[in-house]
């Protein structure tokens, strides 16, 4: 039986005078789309110098109140306070204006700036009313990097920084827009372990300084260590308000949800002889003749569940795209599903039983503005049944995404809606779904269950689970160490376009693969 959420606890004070305390007050805040309620009746309350958590599943309301904080979206109605002070909010200037920052889950800097160029972009300071003033704006960024501990250097190069680097560099940009609320989008979704510490012990010099952070995320544990309330919501409304020692991650999770926690299936057989992928020796040069992949062997049998671990950036996509025949090995050779890559072009590796599902949802893996029934065609055009002869069959499409919606709980009207309407965790199921039909002999899953929530979580996984029972290959690529533990028989860590290690799930710790993620030898 799931216990009743507790009573949402208002931070006001009990005369309904505004409490200076609060950064932000959101009363009554309502949102609704064409058939689709996104927010209803939302009651948030966030102190000043806190860390405050907001969870839910995905389509639950958590983006769209966050657009609606940082101006991108209107409310229909509700109010909003900041600082006690109603507050109208109509574009992300009137936010920045107000004192407040937004840090997005994909980062939004230009590779080939330095960090101090990347922040002062868009706000540089101007001396003789025509030069960048890059001498003030220097002085002002050095401040902003002594006040709050970040570790940036603002000649480098941003193409030179690691993913934890760059997300300072955003925490930096929207501090040096007078920002003092900051909005943290997924913001631990692609670190490692290690980067995940530096970012807490940033947060904490942040708020110990007077910052408010409002804290989006899947991550229960992390929630836990770091906030300081948590604010459920489901349905577009908010459901729940407690502290971390006040509750557990089941009891999270089970009000997110309305209900138990699905959990993944066993695994309960042993990979099989067979093998879908064999990699032997390969080395790929980019167009430049830069060498992005070396000496890289891998190997994965049918129904194994192979983790690919590693730092982004690291040879990851370059060795997805070297199995889909997309590179050729300069040296080497890639046997994907019994075809020499070397031979063989995308669409023959497609037919011949291969799944992807890509890490970038919405620009690899959906046409945004189709509807549900054409994007389950996609990469199937020319295969039965989504073909008949040189014409589509749109009856069948129509079934089967139908079906894809069913077995995989696509939160969805119909399957004429359009892909751009559902949230990122029900793009993601589908995707899931349409990669998975057919008995795939080999699945590549890139950051399956990023940005998705528990509830969506746990389905994926168990797909996953259930391919690898029936004999498939999966190629599992993810920056979540709790997902390469529970789903991997082995785990393979890439580190700078080679293969440097092979780790057993059952006997290694997330510290000790972080530490070989970052080229460390483990003992």
């Amino acid at each position: 039986m799931t216990r009743k959420p507790p009573r949402f606890i208002s931070l006001t004070t009990k005369k309904g005078m505004p409490n200076l305390n609060l950064a932000i007050e959101l009363k009554g805040i309502e949102k609704n789309y064409p058939g689709v309620v996104a927010n209803h009746d939302v009651d948030i309350s966030i102190e000043k110098g806190h860390i405050h958590a907001i969870i839910g599943e995905n389509g639950a309301g958590k983006s769209t109140l966050m657009k609606i904080l940082y101006g991108m979206v209107k409310p229909d109605a509700g109010t909003i306070s900041i600082y006690g002070s109603p507050a109208t909010i109509k574009s992300p200037q009137d936010s920045i204006a107000l004192g407040i920052g937004m840090v997005h889950q994909h980062f939004m800097l230009a590779d080939n700036a330095t960090v101090l160029e990347n922040i002062v972009l868009g706000s540089e300071p101007i001396k003789a009313k025509v030069v960048v003033d890059y001498a003030k704006a220097r002085n002002q960024l050095q401040e902003i990097i002594d006040t709050y501990g970040l570790d940036i250097n603002p000649d480098e190069l941003v193409a030179d920084l690691g993913v934890g680097g760059r997300q300072r560099v955003e925490i930096a940009k929207v501090l040096f827009r007078g920002a003092k609320i900051l909005i943290l989008d997924e913001p631990t979704a692609v670190l490692v372990p290690q980067e995940v510490d530096d970012l807490f012990d940033n947060l904490k010099v942040l708020t110990k300084n007077g910052l408010t952070i409002l804290f989006i995320s899947h991550k229960l544990d992390e929630v836990m260590a770091i906030a300081d309330n948590i604010t459920v919501m489901r349905h577009g409304t908010t459901v729940a308000e407690v502290k971390p020692v006040n509750t557990n991650k089941k009891q999270l999770a089970e009000y997110m949800i309305g209900g138990e926690l699905p959990s993944p299936r066993p695994a309960s057989t042993k990979p099989r002889e067979e093998k879908v992928l064999v990699v032997t020796n390969a080395s790929a040069n980019d167009r430049t003749g830069r060498e992005i992949l070396h000496s890289v062997n891998l190997e994965i049998h049918a129904g194994e569940i192979l983790g690919l671990a590693g730092v982004e950036g690291n040879g990851q996509s370059e060795l997805i795209e070297l199995i889909m025949g997309l590179v050729k090995p300069d040296s080497g050779s890639v046997n994907t599903v019994g075809l020499d890559t070397k031979n063989a072009n995308l669409r023959e590796i497609r037919d011949a039983g291969v799944g992807y599902i890509p890490q970038d949802r919405q620009r690899d893996g959906l046409l945004m503005a189709a509807p549900l029934w054409e994007n389950r065609i996609l990469g199937h055009q020319q295969t039965e049944p989504m073909a008949s002869g040189l014409w589509i069959n749109k009856g069948a499409a129509k079934e089967d995404s139908q079906r894809i919606i069913e077995e995989f709980d696509v939160r969805t009207p119909s399957n004429s809606v359009l892909a751009n309407a559902l949230s990122g965790g029900n793009q993601q199921k589908f995707i899931v779904g349409r990669e998975m039909s057919g008995n795939p002999k080999m699945i590549i899953a890139a950051q399956p269950t990023r940005g998705v929530d528990v509830g969506a979580q746990a389905i994926i996984w168990d797909h996953l689970i259930e391919a690898r029972l029936k004999g498939t290959g999966v190629l599992l690529v993810s920056a979540d160490l709790d997902e390469l533990f529970k789903l991997s028989d082995r785990i393979a860590v890439i580190f700078r376009g080679t293969i440097v290690d092979y780790l057993d799930p059952r006997t290694t710790t997330p510290e000790q693969l972080g530490l070989a993620m970052t080229g460390e030898k483990i003992a």
